[in-house]
C-alpha cells in the first residue's frame, strides 16, 4: 500500500517514517518542513497541495499538527487553520479520492480539566467514556478535528481511527517543579505507570488502526502504557502513590533505591488502554514493569526507535523557565 504520512517530520512522522520504510509498503512523507523524511514540503492548509499529496494514496496516517507547545509562538487562528482546517482538508480529499483508511493522531490533552479531580477526589480513571473539557485552544482544535473525523467517517463512509496518544516526546517536561524534583530519566519512568507511552508502541498502534480501520468503521483509543493500577487503587494513589506500586510492581523499589531516584507521592489521573488493545489487539511492550526491567539491565529505558528519532524541540530559541511557557 502507498502510506501518506503527514507531518513526516516531527517525533511520530519520523517514527513511523522509519518504520513504514524497512516494510513492505510505500512510505510517502509530508511536512512543512524538509528533511530527510519528507517527500512533499507544504502545508496541510493548502487544499490543493493536499489534493496533489493524495494521488494513489491508499492510507494516511495524520499526526501533523501544532501542539501545546506551539501556544506560546503560534496565534489561536494558526491553531485553527492547521489543527482544524488542515484535518478537514485531508479527510474531504481522502474521501474524494477514494482513500481506504484514515488515522488521525489526537492527544489525550483533549480530556483537559476532567484529568484532575479535587484534591479530596480519587485519582481520575480516563477511558474512551470520560468527556473531554479542554483547558485551552490546543485541547479544543484536536477535539474539534475529532469530531471532523467522525463526521466524515459517517457521511463520506471513510473508514476512520482516532488515537489518543499520551506524551511520547522526550524533551524536558513543562512544570518547572517536576524538573527540580527529579532528574529527567527519573520523572519520565514515574509516567509509564499513568500518562506515558514509548514511541515504538505508538507507532505499532498506528499502524493497527490503519489496519482494522474498515472493520472499525469509525473508533477512538486511548494510546498509553498499561498501567499496572486497577479501579478500586484510585483513592489511595490520589494519597499514596508509593505503596501502590510497590504493592503492583514490588522490584522497582531496589531499582530506583540504586539509582537513587523518588516515585513520585501522589497520581492524580490513570490513562487505561484497554479498549485499544482489546479492539485494535494492540500490545505496547513498554509499560513500567518492563521500564523497570531494562534499567535492572542498564539499558536505557527507550526503545531502539525512540533512540534513533531522539528530541526535536518546538522552537528555534530557548525560554528561561523551561522548554516552554505554560500560563496558557
Amino acid at each position: 500500500m502507498r502510506i501518506l504520512v503527514t507531518g513526516s517530520a516531527g517525533h511520530l512522522g519520523e517514527a513511523l517514517m522509519r518504520t513504514l520504510q524497512v516494510s513492505e509498503h510505500e512510505a510517502l512523507g509530508l511536512d512543512i518542513k524538509s528533511s530527510a523524511f519528507t517527500h512533499r514540503v507544504g502545508s496541510i492548509t493548502e487544499r490543493s497541495f493536499v489534493r496533489q499529496c493524495m494521488q494513489g494514496v491508499d492510507v494516511v496516517l495524520h499526526t501533523a499538527t501544532l501542539h501545546k507547545p506551539h501556544l506560546v509562538s503560534h496565534t489561536r487562528q494558526a491553531f485553527v487553520d492547521v489543527n482544524i482546517t488542515g484535518t478537514l482538508n485531508l479527510l474531504e480529499e481522502t474521501a474524494s479520492a477514494h482513500v481506504k483508511s484514515f488515522v488521525f493522531t489526537s492527544t489525550t490533552s483533549v480530556y483537559g480539566r476532567a484529568l484532575t479531580p479535587p484534591l479530596n477526589k480519587p485519582a481520575a480513571w480516563i477511558t474512551e467514556e470520560v468527556v473531554p473539557i479542554p483547558k485551552n485552544i490546543y485541547g479544543i482544535t484536536k477535539l474539534a478535528a475529532e469530531n471532523l473525523c467522525e463526521l466524515i467517517a459517517h457521511n463520506r463512509k471513510v473508514p476512520c481511527v482516532v488515537l489518543r496518544t499520551s506524551r511520547f516526546f522526550p524533551e524536558q517536561d513543562d512544570d518547572k517543579a517536576a524538573r527540580q524534583s527529579y532528574n529527567d530519566a527519573n520523572l519520565k519512568a514515574n509516567e509509564f505507570l499513568y500518562r506515558r507511552a514509548d514511541i515504538a508502541d505508538v507507532v505499532s498502534a498506528h499502524l493497527l488502526a490503519m489496519e482494522q480501520a474498515s472493520r472499525i468503521g469509525f473508533g477512538k483509543y486511548i494510546i498509553s502504557a498499561t498501567t499496572p493500577f486497577m479501579l478500586e487503587d484510585l483513592d489511595e494513589l490520589r494519597r499514596d502513590a508509593p505503596s501502590m506500586v510497590r504493592r503492583h510492581v514490588p522490584g522497582y523499589e531496589a531499582e530506583y533505591r540504586r539509582r537513587e531516584w523518588s516515585m513520585l507521592p501522589r497520581i492524580d489521573r490513570v490513562y487505561v488502554n484497554e479498549q485499544a488493545r482489546a479492539q485494535l489487539g494492540w500490545q505496547p511492550r513498554y509499560d513500567f514493569q518492563h521500564i523497570i526491567e531494562r534499567l535492572s539491565r542498564c539499558e536505557d529505558l527507550r526503545s531502539p526507535l525512540a533512540i534513533a528519532v531522539g528530541a526535536k524541540g518546538y522552537h528555534a530559541t530557548g525560554f528561561s523557565e523551561g522548554p516552554y511557557p505554560t500560563n496558557l
